[in-house]
């Protein structure tokens, strides 16, 4: 039973537009709004007046930065659309938006040809079962080849590419291909398309391939259930082709979406998890009004105004202002306040969202990105599959330019956090930094920027530190003796120990051997106190000293002067004294890489990992022509390598990195962190 007020499951349709940057994404979604009647007149990217790129950054750089959720009418159904960012640096807020959609619409230009970011958010749409439509745009554009696209795209994702119409009149129109089978189109007789869109649609079902061949056609709107099969199976991949400047094919397009895409009930559910790790049992949200609620959070929006907006898909029950949810395991429950169907930046009022809506629930502290909103505790520990989301690794190091605000920006920095899953902001101790983390130079930008420009906020930045380590390659022993006597009660404390190295990794030891009460035993913690103060400082470059054992194991004492301050400095002394004897080294942390990138520049990636001192373990392709690098290599000679890298990949490469472990930094490189520590001691 659908709600009242709510569009019924059969009449919705789900997809968003991905894709490279200037493909003309958010300019389709422009005309498609326009086609509908949901605007009057299209907006401009140039002009900054575009429903999706509302944002004042957007306008700024005239490049869509977060994904926007718009809707309009067409047919008798409800088309829910998102136009996501073509940026490499934003390409989580693009991922999000798969998990809320049937269909993942790939937008490619045709002035342009097949881009890289094309070929990964048609691989990440195929890990999620997504049905998939290919839409080239900009198909007026000077010196287009149509033809020769159709047959790279066909090369590139298979032979499922299929056109569902055609170009015709020098691409000034197009020509449907699927339900019309006379006439024809730029690329020569519509009957040739017309015939391979039925015989792959028919091919998933054994019935309709003996009727193909006894009768020679099968009237198209027969077809429906064989070509929602064909769709999820990935069996069929529609090519639509359009001009969203001039119009061409816009009408056709929003037939394609109403006639032939999945509705909810349709396409492929999403993969929920009933559970943690491993025993965590696969489930599936029933499409049913009268069921509990399961719903996901897909976006955030934390608008300093407004206040946090949670975009919501419900995949199964209904919500309604008033309705009682949970947000994950969490144990207090929200009630819904005011509940929205969005417009760009603009929301209307709804009455009850249902199964396959896409919705947006205002003003709820609680919700967070990649939640599982629900109506019944018992459903706590349902969450969806995760998201193969980029790990964030490029970072920088940021403070506030007034001492005193640290508590502010991490705060604000906190709600940004939120808006984007792949932002990261940390406070790493090793270095005492805090640390903002992003895909790419330009996302970190565009970050400082907000900050900037909504939050009014300055922070000075910098490279961050590298973490580097200290520790010792043999064993040595010292001792020293702390005497101090200033009139009055003195102060008194010998220590003797040993050092030893311990295998990477294995941290630090203290052990106590000392025999007869030379060192009596409520000193002890004092004199492990002052090692470990030796250990924080460093002793030869001033970074942390790790894999040593200490062993102490005689020393004196005074039966008047003795006291634990003594003991402290003696222990510290004596440990330092030692690590100079011990062979010290500087260690520098290795990262395991794995770099994405177009086959071709798979020379260029290599060469130059080696020549910042790592080491390619492994290289693979897939047959989109995407090479992954694995390998190793010093964290220190990362700190550009995103520029290095948009560089040998024209923008389209990404990489991910992870501690692998810690190395032994090369003498040049030792001598150089120890004369700059002799320097700031000076």
């Amino acid at each position: 039973m659908t709600p009242p007020g709510a569009t019924p499951i059969e009449n919705i349709r789900n997809l968003t537009l991905v894709g490279p940057a200037a493909a003309g994404k958010t300019t389709l979604a422009e005309a498609l709004l326009q086609h509908t009647g949901a605007i009057g007149a299209a907006g401009s990217v140039e002009r900054g007046t575009t429903v999706s790129d509302h944002d004042p950054l957007e306008i700024k750089t005239q490049h869509s930065l977060q994904s926007a959720v718009m809707h309009a009418r067409h047919g008798g159904c409800l088309i829910h659309l998102i136009d996501t960012p073509g940026l490499p640096d934003f390409i989580g807020q693009s991922l999000a938006a798969l998990e809320a959609v049937e269909t993942a619409a790939i937008v490619i230009s045709a002035a342009a040809g097949i881009e890289p970011m094309a070929r990964r958010m048609m691989e990440y749409a195929a890990e999620r079962q997504l049905d998939r439509l290919i839409i080239v745009n900009k198909i007026d554009a000077e010196g287009a080849d149509l033809p020769a696209l159709l047959a790279d795209i066909q090369a590139t994702f298979g032979k499922e590419c299929l056109p569902l119409n055609l170009p015709d009149a020098g691409a000034s129109q197009v020509v449907d291909c699927f339900y019309n089978r006379a006439g024809h189109s730029d690329f020569g007789a519509v009957d040739d398309a017309h015939r391979a869109l039925v015989e792959q649609v028919v091919e998933v079902d054994a019935a309709f391939v003996e009727r193909y061949l006894n009768d020679g056609d099968i009237d198209p709107d027969e077809l429906h259930a064989p070509l929602a099969q064909a769709l999820r199976e990935g069996h069929l991949i529609p090519v639509c082709f359009v001009s969203a400047r001039t119009g061409a094919g816009m009408g056709e397009l929003l037939d394609v979406i109403a006639r032939l895409l999945p509705n909810p009930t349709e396409g492929n559910p999403p993969d929920f998890l009933n559970g943690e790790g491993d025993t965590a049992q696969a489930m599936r949200a029933s499409p049913d009004a009268a069921a509990h609620v399961l719903a996901h959070v897909f976006k955030l929006s934390v608008d300093p105004y407004v206040g946090k907006l949670g975009f919501v898909r419900v995949h199964q029950g209904t919500i309604t202002p008033g309705t009682q949810l949970y947000v994950g395991d969490g144990r207090k429950p929200f009630k819904v306040g005011h509940l929205y169907l969005q417009q760009g930046k603009n929301h209307v009022e709804l009455a009850g969202a249902g199964p396959g809506a896409i919705c947006v629930i205002g003003k709820v502290d609680e919700l967070h990105f990649d939640a599982v909103l629900h109506d019944a505790a018992e459903d706590n520990h349902i969450h969806l599959r995760p998201l193969p989301l980029p790990v964030p690794v490029h970072g920088i190091a940021i403070a506030p330019k007034r001492r005193g605000d640290e508590q502010r920006m991490w705060e604000i920095m906190n709600k940004l956090v939120a808006e984007d899953p792949c932002l990261l902001i940390e406070h790493v101790p090793a270095t005492n930094e805090t640390i903002a983390r992003g895909l790419g130079e330009l996302h970190l930008r565009v970050l400082l920027e907000r900050l900037r420009e909504v939050y009014k906020f300055e922070v000075d930045t910098r490279a961050p530190r590298i973490a580097y380590r200290e520790t010792i390659t043999r064993g040595a022993a010292a001792q020293y003796r702390h005497k101090k006597q200033s009139g009055g009660a003195g102060q008194f404390g010998e220590v003797h120990l040993r050092i030893e190295p311990l295998p990477r990794g294995a941290g630090f030891e203290f052990v106590d051997q000392v025999k007869g009460g030379t060192i009596p035993g409520q000193f002890m913690p004092a004199v492990e106190k002052g090692v470990r103060e030796a250990l924080t400082e460093g002793v030869i470059a001033g970074y942390p000293v790790q894999d040593v054992r200490v062993i102490v194991y005689d020393g004196k004492h005074h039966a008047v002067d003795s006291k634990e301050v003594a003991f402290v400095t003696a222990g510290k002394k004596a440990f330092q004294a030692a690590i100079r004897e011990a062979g010290p080294v500087v260690l520098e942390p290795i990262a395991r890489m794995q770099v994405s990138a177009p086959e071709g520049a798979m020379g260029a990636i290599t060469g130059d990992l080696s020549a910042r001192r790592g080491v390619v373990s492994g290289t693979d392709s897939d047959r989109l022509g995407q090479l992954t690098v694995t390998g190793e290599a010093p964290l220190a000679e990362l700190t550009d390598y995103q520029s290095r890298l948009n560089a040998m990949t024209a923008g389209q490469g990404s990489y991910a990195l992870a501690l692998s472990h810690y190395e032994v930094v090369p003498p040049g490189v030792q001598q150089q962190l120890v004369g700059q520590h002799k320097v700031q001691d000076e």
